[in-house]
C-alpha cells in the first residue's frame, strides 16, 4: 500500500473498488483480491483521519484552548 497516497486518492480508489464489487461481474478470486485492497485503503483512510485529529488536538492544546473543548460536568 502506498503510504504517500493522499486521503483523497485513497478515497477515490476505494470508491472505484466498491463500484466494481457492486457490479458483481468480477471473478471470485479477483473479487477477493479487490476486497483485500479495499480493506487496506479503508485502514489507510482511517489512519490518516486519526493523524489529522491528533494534529488538531495538539494545535488546540498548544494554543492553550483545550479547556474550551472538554466537557465539563455541572455540579
Amino acid at each position: 500500500m502506498d503510504e504517500k497516497m493522499t486521503f483523497e486518492e485513497a478515497m477515490k480508489n476505494l470508491e472505484d473498488i466498491v463500484e466494481k464489487l457492486e457490479e458483481g461481474d468480477v471473478p471470485l478470486e479477483e473479487a477477493i483480491s479487490i476486497y483485500r485492497k479495499g480493506m487496506e485503503l479503508s485502514k489507510l483512510c482511517h489512519d490518516k483521519l486519526k493523524d489529522v485529529e491528533e494534529q488538531l488536538t495538539q494545535i488546540i492544546t498548544e494554543d492553550g484552548k483545550k479547556e474550551e473543548f472538554s466537557m465539563q460536568e455541572e455540579e
